[in-house]
């Protein structure tokens, strides 16, 4: 496909360097050393010559050289993350290097200088009136990190960051303050260097984010409330992170930087299953003839067949500098993960290229970033993880006997004519090793941002962004005709691929005016962004590439579906700051999506906030105890238009399926059929109330926040069923309902000693959240008891979960579980008859605890001893439930089956015979999920300049996932299925890693 604007980058891209090259002016250079309070040199430290973007960092003995710098009056700019910043005049002579005495820089913990990443721009800490809270690279979660998410799990108060699988690369669940939706999506709206990137799946990649390399980003910014997130207006429903990558600076010398990282995985246990011995007993005692049958003579543990020690390595090399006025930064990456199950890894292979010139003596500034990933995924058979815990302890991983010859000497359930038996399982090491699942994932994301202080008018600048977002995936899968999985089809030999396409054009205005004490900022620009969704459907091939079904095409006969929709958005900020003390910030957004009907395609988001910096108040302004007091407030509306479907709302046609066709003599003819549609589909909308405290206390060693918000969500975009004769399908996307959240959140942090060897840090974050549902319908109905969730294993289509108006989303639905009075056991298919009719059926279900966490808590610190570190990091939720779906499927039945079937523990405390609705759905099988995990924990040592004054080199030691605490006796009680929580269905388990890392720097 042609790129017609490619050209028109490539030509702007030389003629700055053009210009770059081309510019000279009478330069010299500007030297000096950095210390802090204790006269110790300061290593890292950012120093600048203000106005300009020509700096360098100080090296291992404190000292810096900045050259290229235009002859006259100059400030130079010294900041480090902790310390206050310092300016110092001074006076550069064209040819000579200016001497500048040396800066002492004090902590200063409270970081109310420090600029922080918002929308579109950047602002200083201390005139924040929102909820936003901003995690650097020194914060970062330590070790082996494959996910950029995974940097900040535990660090920020409201942010839950859950593991969905063990598998390399896996996606993560990350919800802030709750989630605003039910049916539409949760996932925060992620902004990757001005890039809003697309989060839908693509075909061979397990986790879109995957693509990123961690080691390239600088900082991850969360917008939390209304007041920060409303200027994103479409998709900031749920919160916003802004990721910061890395950048060179001007009149910086070459630097490189490599990282080397060498990691060990193993399981951290195996789901409790009985023994081959067990397992013979249990049949003998209660098994039918036919099942003991069926009894081998082995004692296989098939977890431990299936799982393995995984081996990792990552590495990155950077090179950092400046060419000219050029500063650029120029990294490349290489990952290879195993995964605990055998067959399974990933490769990911990374590059990027940043470039940041300041042109037209200071007027235009330039950001340039590309970056680029190719991963190779094999995803061996997901399906053998359960198979595992399951399949019959008794038997063998292989035979010799010629029966099991045509699976490949595998062990398989047969009927004695040698065939398969249909509904046995198949034996989970086989599942593995007859199957190559293989993918590869190329990402490049890219933009250029150009901003121009306009010359006629002080203050006035102007922006425009161009980026894009490209994702290409391909894969294949390959099954033997041996291959019981698919013996039956004659194995599998089978393509796919998908690609994704973004595209974005920004332009805004920027105005920036004092008056006296006070300031005043204008913003006002117009957004385009476009993504397409592009799926390849192939035919159906046996091993030998015959056709076992053709590919399904369009009612014109291309198999490819393409789909696409369009944001258009105009937004505007006002930013007013009365002498540092009174500060308002207003915003407005309007987002046209194509996705909605005309009369509904635009949604407005407003938004405004107020916070009084009470410590410049003359009651406070000399007060030594209290360094900082803010108080915050602030409302807005953010938008939601992330629904399943491109074109819900449009009446339309679809051919119908190739198991759906009418015969005509002897051919069989797919039909045009009417699809459901709703011509009313309209914006989604959350509105937000937030209050907050910011405080610093004892010169800024104790610091922190407390917010308390609301959040209302209406028009709720649920997919849920319509009445009879009303459409053309029984369920539909609809705008029905209302959604609250209600929460706090504390973030606190403690510089507790600060020595000249010895430093320690605590940092703590708590985040209460209560979320309801507070309508599903239009019409109130008292005898709608809400819409069925959360699909679990036993049973046909049964479900475990319900929204519920009065009661959190996803909440458990499941019947009360009688108990024997003698004993204390569980009575098999009795339960409580709620509504008293004398009937037990699905009305005596109830509502009955949360999968939601009722707190999630976070605590970590980090201390220092001269040239060692010691950093780690707890995670804890406190009140969420799980349904442990590999406990209810504990029952055997004496029923002769052809099959047999292993089972927990649980079968000697329930003695469960029979998987009954009344039995699956018991209350008796949910479980407290409060936890305290030892999320990861690193020690470092910094040996400094070893081959020479510009060298550093240090070396780390790090565990992940050290230490569960918990009373949920499944594997790990952080479950997710299908994007439900508090669902245990057997996950790929969760590795404890444990990771030596080497980092070289000249």
């Amino acid at each position: 496909m042609k790129h017609s604007y490619l050209p028109k980058l490539w030509f702007l891209l030389f003629f700055l360097i053009c210009c770059t090259l081309s510019a000279a002016a009478q330069t010299g250079a500007v030297s000096g050393r950095v210390l802090d309070e204790k006269q110790q040199p300061l290593p890292g430290v950012t120093v600048i010559i203000e106005g300009t973007q020509l700096g360098s960092s100080t090296n291992a003995d404190g000292q810096y050289l900045i050259q290229n710098v235009p002859a006259g009056p100059r400030t130079v700019v010294a900041s480090f993350v902790g310390f206050s910043t310092q300016r110092i005049p001074v006076t550069v002579t064209a040819g000579q290097t200016a001497n500048v005495a040396n800066v002492s820089l004090g902590e200063n913990t409270t970081l109310l200088n420090e600029a922080v990443v918002v929308g579109y721009g950047t602002t200083r800490r201390q005139d924040l009136t929102g909820s936003v809270e901003q995690i650097s690279e020194k914060q970062f979660v330590k070790g082996q990190v494959t996910n950029p998410e995974q940097l900040v799990q535990g660090k920020v108060a409201g942010v839950q960051i859950t593991t969905t699988s063990g598998q390399p690369g896996a996606a993560s669940q990350i919800r802030i303050r709750g989630g605003s939706s039910l049916s539409a999506s949760n996932d925060p709206l992620i902004v990757i260097d001005g890039v809003p990137v697309d989060n839908g799946t693509l075909k061979g990649a397990s986790n879109p984010l995957t693509l990123i390399n961690p080691n390239d980003i600088e900082s991850i910014t969360v917008l939390k409330d209304a007041s920060a997130t409303a200027i994103y207006g479409s998709r900031a429903s749920n919160g916003v992170l802004l990721v910061t990558t890395k950048r060179g600076v001007a009149g910086e010398k070459l630097r490189v930087n490599v990282t080397s990282q060498h990691a060990i995985s193993t399981p951290v246990k195996y789901v409790d299953v009985l023994n081959g011995d067990e397992y013979r007993a249990l049949v003998n005692a209660r098994g039918s003839a036919l099942s003991k049958s069926l009894l081998g003579t082995a004692n296989t543990n098939w977890q431990k067949e299936i799982f393995r020690t995984a081996y990792t390595t990552d590495n990155t090399a950077s090179v950092t500098g400046a060419v000219g006025k050029v500063p650029y930064r120029v990294s490349g990456g290489y990952l290879g993960q195993q995964g605990l199950l055998i067959n399974n890894d990933l490769k990911r292979f990374t590059g990027s290229v940043g470039l940041t010139p300041l042109l037209l003596d200071g007027k235009l500034r330039v950001d340039m970033n590309v970056k680029g990933s190719w991963i190779d995924n094999n995803f061996s058979d997901q399906g053998a993880v359960g198979g595992a815990v399951f399949f019959d302890p008794t038997q063998p991983v292989r035979s010799s006997e010629a029966q099991f010859a045509p699976y490949g000497g595998y062990f398989q359930f047969l009927q004695p004519n040698g065939d398969l038996v249909a509904l046995a399982p198949r034996n989970p090491v086989g599942l593995v090793n007859q199957r190559r699942d293989r993918s590869t994932v190329k990402r490049s994301i890219g933009n250029i941002q150009l901003d121009y202080q306009l010359p006629f008018l002080k203050g006035l600048s102007a922006n425009v962004n161009a980026g894009y977002d490209i994702q290409r995936g391909r894969g294949t899968t390959f099954v033997p005709t041996n291959a019981a999985a698919d013996f039956n089809r004659g194995g599998r030999n089978n393509n796919y691929g998908q690609d994704r396409d973004n595209l974005l054009l920004e332009t805004f205005g920027k105005y920036n005016r004092e008056f006296g004490a006070t300031r005043l900022e204008l913003l006002a620009g117009y957004s385009w962004q476009q993504f397409k969704n592009t799926e390849y459907n192939f035919p159906e091939y046996r091993a030998d590439r015959t056709v076992f079904q053709r590919a399904v095409a369009a009612y014109n006969g291309d198999s490819t579906i393409r789909q696409q929709y369009n944001l258009i958005s105009f937004y505007g900020r006002a930013n007013l700051n009365f002498s540092g003390k009174y500060l308002f910030t207003a915003t407005f957004r309007a987002d046209g999506s194509s996705r909605f009907p005309t009369d509904n395609k635009f949604g407005y988001f407003p938004s405004a906030a107020f916070a009084w910096r009470l410590k410049d108040e003359g009651f406070l302004k000399d007060n030594a105890t209290v360094s900082d007091l803010k108080l915050r407030v602030g409302v807005g509306q953010t938008g939601q238009q992330d629904i399943g479907g491109f074109y819900d709302y449009l009446p339309r046609y679809q051919l119908s399926t190739t198991t759906a066709q009418y015969q005509f003599g002897d051919q069989f003819i797919r039909t045009l059929r009417s699809s459901g549609y709703n011509g009313q589909l309209k914006w989604e909308t959350t509105t937000t109330y937030n209050a907050g405290l910011d405080f610093g206390f004892f010169g800024g060693r104790f610091y922190g926040s407390v917010d308390v918000y609301q959040r209302d969500t209406k028009d709720l975009l649920s997919f849920t069923q319509v009445a009879a004769l009303v459409n053309l399908t029984n369920e539909l996307n609809l705008n029905v309902g209302k959604l609250q959240n209600r929460g706090l959140e504390i973030q606190a942090n403690v510089d507790a000693v600060q020595g000249e060897q010895f430093n320690l840090s605590v940092n703590a974050n708590a985040a209460f959240n209560r979320n309801e549902i507070k309508s599903l319908t239009n019409v109130a109905n008292a005898n709608t008891v809400g819409n069925l969730v959360g699909g679990i294993s036993g049973g046909v289509g049964n479900t475990v979960q319900i929204n519920s108006v009065g009661f959190p989303a996803q909440s458990f639905y499941v019947y009360q579980q009688v108990y024997d009075k003698q004993t204390g056991r569980p009575l098999q298919g009795v339960v409580v008859d709620r509504n008293g009719d004398g009937v037990i059926n699905g009305s005596d279900r109830y509502q009955y605890k949360s999968p939601r966490p009722k707190a999630s808590l976070g605590f970590g610190s980090n201390m220092s001893y001269g040239k060692a570190s010691l950093a780690f990091t707890f995670r804890s939720q406190i009140g969420n439930y799980v349904y442990n779906n590999v406990r209810s499927g504990a029952n055997f039945s004496s029923n002769s089956l052809n099959y047999l079937y292993n089972v927990t523990p649980e079968i000697n405390k329930s003695g469960f015979t029979a998987g009954t609705d009344q039995v699956l759905l018991s209350d008796y099988f949910l479980e407290n999920g409060s936890f305290l995990r030892l999320e990861n924990v690193t020690l470092g040592y910094n040996f400094g300049s070893l081959a020479g004054e510009n060298t550093n080199f240090g070396v780390s030691f790090a565990v992940q996932n050290a230490f569960l605490i918990t009373k949920y006796s499944g594997l790990d009680p952080e479950a997710v299925r299908d994007g439900n929580l508090g669902i245990d269905n057997v996950v790929y388990p969760r590795a404890r890693t444990f990771t030596l890392g080497l980092n070289l720097g000249f």
